[in-house]
């Protein structure tokens, strides 16, 4: 029944019904586009360096004769690839962190504690440049899980502060008394109360990831070739966009309608799950 309220919500809103057909749209252009277009990504065609948009290349060539249309898709499909798995694990993460520091308290809560409040201190970027040139030669696994581990703290405290009042409720106390283990009750009673902050979460992290995986792709420290992503694009046509556009504002307007979608989409779940919204 509350499934059926929160979905009404959000379908009411009219910025989250227009975020979520964008997003659907671009879902459908990354991972089905590529079966209309003519050229595979990994093609290059030698008769055609540089060249604008034609009938045979929808959006151009780049400067070794790669289609910009396949390859700008194929790095799109990275792209929202990386920011669900970052979004995943970094909201995952800050769910069972927070949790478990909030019901068992003690030594525990102050042992994560000080693991959040140090990782919080961190440069992280800095951190995820300094060590992803010593990782080039690896999976682009590496960098989500970088992504990850520098994105879950502030929510986790979040959860842990809420876990806290959870733990003294009438249920969690009953589900004590009667023996069930800490780790099923953080599971069946305490995570369930949470799951409207842990979807936003989640939400607002895939454009987040999405981000952060473009600003180190855009400096060299994010996917490497010849693997693409949406960053490593923009990275090589930001310095032609005047001259040759098309390497540039193809990528960097999928990117910003990607992003935008998916706040708009954050933000219509915000709104549908708190029950004082008047939207």
């Amino acid at each position: 029944m509350r499934n059926k309220v929160v979905l009404r919500r959000l379908l009411a809103n009219r910025q989250a019904r227009y975020g979520l057909i964008a997003l659907a749209l671009l879902v459908v252009l990354a991972y089905f586009g590529p079966y209309i277009g003519a050229h595979d990504w990994s093609e290059k065609d030698f008769l055609s360096f540089l060249s604008a948009p034609s009938a045979d290349h929808w959006w151009g060539t780049n400067q070794i004769g790669q289609d910009i249309y396949a390859v700008t898709l194929h790095g799109m499909q990275k792209s929202i690839v990386i920011g669900l798995l970052v979004a995943v694990i970094s909201t995952g993460l800050a769910a069972l962190v927070g949790a478990s520091a909030g019901y068992f308290g003690g030594w525990l809560d102050r042992a994560m504690t000080w693991c959040v409040d140090l990782l919080l201190v961190l440069p992280s970027f800095l951190v995820v440049a300094v060590i992803s040139p010593r990782l080039k030669n690896a999976s682009w696994l590496w960098l989500v899980v970088l992504l990850a581990v520098f994105g879950w703290m502030i929510t986790s405290r979040v959860v842990r502060s809420m876990t806290l009042s959870l733990r003294e409720r009438e249920y969690v106390l009953a589900a004590r008394y009667m023996g069930i283990p800490g780790w099923r009750i953080i599971l069946r009673h305490v995570l369930p109360n949470l799951s409207s902050l842990l979807i936003i979460d989640a939400t607002l992290n895939v454009s987040g990831a999405i981000l952060g995986e473009t600003s180190l792709s855009y400096f060299g420290f994010g996917v490497q070739p010849p693997d693409v992503s949406l960053g490593t694009l923009i990275a090589a046509g930001s310095d032609k966009a005047v001259v040759y556009p098309w390497l540039f504002f193809f990528p960097a307007g999928l990117l910003v309608l990607l992003v935008l979608s998916v706040n708009l989409i954050g933000d219509g779940l915000r709104d549908a799950l708190d029950p004082g919204s008047t939207r």
